[in-house]
Formats: structure tokens, sequence, C-alpha cells
């Protein structure tokens, strides 16, 4: 379908009325001579324009962009509105230049503040607008010409620009119903003209102009949709541009940039020109994401971001030649400035300026060039990264690294049973589709599930699954191709009870690979895998499906086995964790008592009461006696134990669940028992360990 976008027509409707003689309040200095004025000399008094002048300079800015920019195919209609409308120009071609339109408006002149303002309205314009993209352009006519049988396959899109003084947000929507109602009479009446078309879709942006320092009686809004005819908008980018601004322009007469700078030969400065062009000019920037180190920033105003290059010294020889992948017109963004005029002079003289990216550290990067080419000024992207003039890279310097075992043959026979033949215009295809679909729906079934790399897939490395791969792409399945899947899949089952091998890839890991049962497993995931991608084609394809989920799933007597064979090994894991819960007990015992020991050793020796009765109380001087159950939780020995002292312990530990623990060898400090206990009670005295007595 030949689409016309809707920067394909676009619409100027400019206010003419009183209202619009007032001054918009905006300073402009006209006294330039601030150093070489005279004592005495009264300076210029600063004068402000029109709301007038700054809508015919915005437009006109406008349009010399877009020439500049875009010199074809993108037309400009221009309409002035007051108590009636004035087009200014044509769609041809020929009337498609700021000349032209620069001519038109001073015939037409400022707005007369002493007008009826009754009689005035921007409607009257709205209502040309929309008439004039009902007309049709010389392309449309060519493509209509060209498509005689399908005339109606060309579309009819454009753009209404309108800069008027809105009153309210009331006053907006009002103009939105008139360019609605607008644009369905003249739909009804274009249906039966031969010389007017239909309009698809139009593009309102109203642009409100008010003084300065006014508060604005209608706020920016973004698009919306009106109907499914008309959007409306108050701002937008909207023929896709970006900015570059090249810093680091040298002015001095060495190379010749600016003929007014030789009167400075021992001086020069830098300037920056900020250049406008299609966005296409940075797509390598946005495709690598390297907008930061390409030096991106905001702009002053806030209103959109442009990409810093800096100036490279120009070379002499303008015939060598660059690899480019691209050039896109360029337009600056301050004509009328010094810098400007000087940079467009230098580059129309034949010479050619390089481009490098800024960077901090490392090695520049060249990575734009202007030049011009007919008088006109072209940026040119150039390649920075291998150029496919030279050798083809290795295979191993791809993207995904030192991989060499891409599937190569795999993919020429890809090639060729994907590769397009021309289509005789009398063939018919029972679908009803164009050729092209077809071409595009048989590509995109064949690379649902096409791996890459050999090492990552299996049922490609098979002869055997060759006839099931081979079909399932197909997009309809006969009974026979049905059958043969299936058989393909029964052979996978006779190889899985046989244990035949499979060509599984050992990249990346240890040893021989995964075991028999993990291959086939993997394997079956994939095919799994493959024909679920195309399941949802056909019934057909379902079952193929169905088949390989039934074929998967084990015999009963298999299943039994397996649970048995899992059961077994569970038991098996248990007697063992049995096994080594009673030596972790046997190695705890032996740590207690050897923290026990340890303990008991750091005791300082104290003199012992001898008590008369295990019921009597303590001294208070005397330390509490430590007990095993008392003891805190064990922790691991620490320094060398020799082998016979573990296996001492370990004897030790193990008798001593085997019987009850000697009341004495408890009851004993620094193993030594206090004997004769029964005298501290019944004669009060205290025993020493030297048998003396004390009172």
């Amino acid at each position: 379908m030949k689409i016309f976008s809707v920067a394909h027509k676009t619409v100027f409707v400019v206010d003419h009325c009183p209202y619009m003689a007032e001054s918009s309040r905006q300073q402009v200095e006209c006294d330039v001579l601030t150093k070489s004025r005279g004592q005495g000399v009264i300076p210029l008094a600063p004068v402000s324009k029109s709301l007038w002048t700054c809508a015919v300079e915005c437009s006109m800015e406008y349009c010399r962009i877009l020439y500049d920019v875009y010199p074809l195919h993108k037309l400009i209609n221009y309409v002035v509105s007051d108590s009636e409308f004035h087009i200014l120009n044509t769609w041809r071609q020929e009337d498609q230049s700021t000349h032209e339109l620069m001519s038109a408006l001073a015939a037409v002149g400022p707005p007369n503040p002493r007008e009826d303002p009754e009689c005035c309205s921007i409607l009257h314009g709205l209502v040309a607008a929309v008439e004039s993209l009902c007309k049709i352009t010389e392309l449309q006519h060519e493509r209509r010409t060209d498509m005689m049988d399908t005339a109606e396959r060309v579309a009819n899109r454009g753009r209404i620009i309108c800069l008027t003084n809105a009153k309210s947000d009331t006053h907006v929507r009002m103009l939105e119903d008139c360019i609605q109602e607008t644009i369905l009479e003249q739909n009804r009446l274009a249906a039966g003209s031969d010389r007017l078309m239909a309009i698809q879709q139009c593009d309102l942006v109203l642009v409100h102009i008010h003084p300065q320092g006014e508060e604005p009686l209608v706020y920016d809004r973004p698009k919306k949709e009106i109907s499914s005819l008309l959007t409306s908008e108050v701002h937008s980018q909207h023929y896709d541009l970006a900015s570059t601004t090249i810093t680091n322009i040298p002015m001095k007469p060495t190379l010749n940039v600016c003929e007014q700078e030789e009167q400075h030969a021992n001086t020069s400065a830098n300037y920056d020109v900020e250049l406008l062009h299609h966005r296409d000019a940075h797509m390598e920037f946005f495709k690598s994401g390297d907008l930061h180190m390409a030096g991106s920033s905001t702009r002053e105003n806030g209103l959109k971001e442009t990409i810093t290059l800096k100036w490279c010294t120009p070379r002499t020889n303008s015939i060598e030649l660059h690899y480019c992948t691209g050039a896109y017109r360029i337009s600056p963004t301050d004509v009328n400035s010094r810098p400007s005029s000087c940079l467009t002079n230098f580059l129309l003289n034949g010479r050619s300026v390089l481009l490098e990216q800024p960077r901090k550290s490392g090695s520049k990067v060249i990575s734009h060039m202007l030049s011009s080419h007919g008088g006109e000024i072209f940026l040119h992207v150039l390649n920075s990264n291998r150029s496919t003039l030279e050798d083809p890279p290795s295979i191993s310097e791809g993207c995904g690294g030192r991989v060499t075992d891409y599937r190569i043959t795999d993919f020429g026979e890809f090639m060729r049973e994907n590769r397009l033949t021309p289509v005789s215009e009398t063939s018919h295809d029972p679908s009803g589709k164009l050729p092209a679909e077809r071409a595009k729906s048989q590509l995109e079934r064949h690379t649902r599930y096409w791996p890459m790399i050999i090492s990552q897939t299996t049922i490609f490395n098979m002869q055997a699954v060759v006839p099931l791969a081979n079909l399932i792409v197909k997009e309809t399945l006969s009974e026979e191709d049905v059958l043969t899947c299936q058989k393909t899949v029964f052979n996978l089952v006779d190889m899985e009870r046989k244990n035949d091998p499979l060509p599984i890839s050992t990249v990346g890991s240890r040893g021989k690979g995964p075991k028999r049962d993990e291959q086939y497993r993997i394997m079956w995931n994939e095919l799994e895998t493959l024909v679920k991608t195309h399941a949802g084609a056909t019934d057909r394809h379902q079952r193929v499906l169905d088949c390989i989920v039934a074929c998967r799933s084990k015999p009963p007597e298999e299943e039994e086995k397996e649970k048995k064979k899992r059961g077994r090994k569970r038991e098996d894991k248990e007697d063992k964790t049995e096994k080594n819960g009673s030596k972790d007990a046997d190695d705890k015992s032996w740590q207690e008592s050897e923290r026990l020991k340890g303990l008991l050793d750091k005791e300082e020796p104290e003199t012992e009461v001898i008590k008369d009765s295990p019921d009597s109380p303590e001294p208070a001087n005397k330390k509490p006696r430590l007990s095993i159950e008392e003891v805190p939780p064990p922790e691991r020995a620490k320094g060398p134990v020799s082998l016979l002292t573990m296996w001492s312990n370990r004897i030790t530990a193990a008798n001593s669940r085997k019987h009850q623990e000697f009341m004495g060898r408890v009851s004993s400090v620094n193993n030594k028992f206090e004997l004769y206990q029964q005298l501290k009670e019944e004669n009060g005295m205290d025993v020493h360990e030297n048998g003396k007595s004390s009172r």
C-alpha cells in the first residue's frame, strides 16, 4: 500500500487579524556600536516585534529548515486568514521556496489594527486549509496513475499548523469542531470527484502566540485523538530532526574559515555552530548507546538534545574517499550568525571537515564528515567499525566471542530453501496471499526455533530427526506427513531402549559429559520445544506433539521399577545417614569429655571444706562444682591430638554409656574425691586433704 505520511502535505495557517499587530514585548537591540560610539551620541532605542512578525519569522524558519533537509516530497501550502483567506502558493514543486513565500507575504503586508475585528476570523483560513489538503499533489497523481487498477490504495494524509492568538480552551475546541465538520463535508465532495482525494488522517497543531509577560490563556497539550480522522496537539517535532553542535571551530586565516579574521592574524578563537538534520545521522549512537560518549547535552531552552562533535583539521586533498554509511542534508539553526555563515562558505568552497567524538581518554574516533555536493551541504556518517570493503572477519570474531562451531552447512541449506524467485503475474495462490507475504510467512515458520551453534542443539545433529524437522515447519501437513513424523518418534523410542549413544556436545563440561539417561532427556525436551512452536498451526501438528508426549511417558512396569530403584537408593541413603549419625555421636561424646577435662584442669587449687552431709550448704567463698550436665555445648578440640589419645577417649566415651557413672568420679574436683564428708556434719570440722583438722 502506497502510504503518504502526514509530512507529505503541510498547510500553514497564519492569523492576520488586527490583534496580531500588537507588540510581542520582546526587546530587540538595534545599537551595535557600543565601543566606537562617540560622546554625546544618543544610542538607538530598542524596538519590539509584533505578534504578526514573530509568526512570520517562525513559519519561515520552519520552511527554511524543511526545504534544506527535505528538498523533495515535503510540500508546504501557506494560507493567511483575516476577513477572508489568502493562499500564497500551491502544491507544485516550483512554488516550494522561501523566496516565493517571502515575496507573497510582502504583498500581503502587516495586519491593519483599525480593521473591524468582528469581520476577521482564523476559521476562514482553517476551512481553506482542509480544502487544500483534499487537492491532489503531483506525486500523488503519479502514484495513482501507476496503480490505475488500485488507485484507492494511495492514501491522503496531511497536517495543519495554525499560528494564532487563542482566547481560551473553549476557543480551541471550537476550532477543532470546525475542522472536523469541514473534513467530513470535503470527504463527501471528494467521493464523486476525480480531482479531489478524501482525507484519511489530519493532524492539527495549534501554536498559541501571546505577548511576552502575559499569562497564556491556552497551555501546552500533548497529542490527543479527536476522531478517527483528526488529532490535535500543541507542539511536536514534525520531521524527526536531530541536532549536532560542531565545537572548537577555529576562526583563523590559516584555515580560511572566515575572511574577516584575517585582520587578526595573530589571534584566533573557537566557535560552536549548531546544525539540524535527519535523526538517522545519529542512528549509530542510538544503537550502541554511546550518546554519553558522543557528548550528548541538553540545550539551554530545554527543547531538545544536541550531539557535540569536535572539529578536526581539514585535509586539503578533496579527492580522498571515505567509507560512508549515509549522507543527510543540514541546515544551521542560526543561519544569519557569523560562525554559521563562515562555516557554510568554507564548505561550499570545496573543503571537507572531519568530525570526531570528544573523549576524555583513548584514541580519537572520527564518526562524521561535513562536505558539499552540488551546492548543498551534507553530514556524512563514517563507518567507525570494520568496513565491508575489507576482508571478511574470521568466524571466531563473531558477536558471541570466539565461537567456531556455527551451523554453517545447515545455514547454507536454510538459505537455499528460502531464496526468492520471480513469480509471473498470472500465478494465483489459493490462499489469496501475495508472493511476498507467503515468503515472509515461510521465513517466520522456519526461524521459530533454529539454534545457530552446533553445541547448543542435539536433534539437529541427528540424522534420525531430519524427516520430522523438515515436515513440522510446513504450513499444512498431510496424513502421510503425520505418519512420517510419528514413525520418526517411534525410532527415537527404539534408540532409547537400545541405549544408543547421542551426539551430545561436551563443550564446557568436564569428563565424558552427561549420562545416557540425561542425554535422552535433553533430546526429548528439545524435540518437544521444536514441535510446540508449530503445534498451534493445525490439528495434525498437534497430533505430532501428542505422539511425542505419549512416547515420553514410560510403561507402568518401567515406572514401578524406577520407583523401586529410587526406594532402594533412599534406604541406602538413610542407612548411611544413620551410620554417620552414630559416628557423629561418638565424636560428640569424645569432644564433650575433652572439654570437661580442660575446664576442670583450669580450676585453681583451693582448700576444700569437708562436708558433713551432702545436704549441708557450702561455704560462701567456695566456687560451685562443675558437673557434666552443667557443661556448655562442646566445641571442637584445638591443637594436635595423637591417634592413641583419640582412640582412648573414644573407647572411654563408649564405655561410659554402657553403665552408670561412679559417684566419686562425678563429684570429684581436679580428679580428687573428698573423704570423710560425714565428719563435717558430726563434729563441725573442716578436714583438709592432708588429714589435719581445723576449727
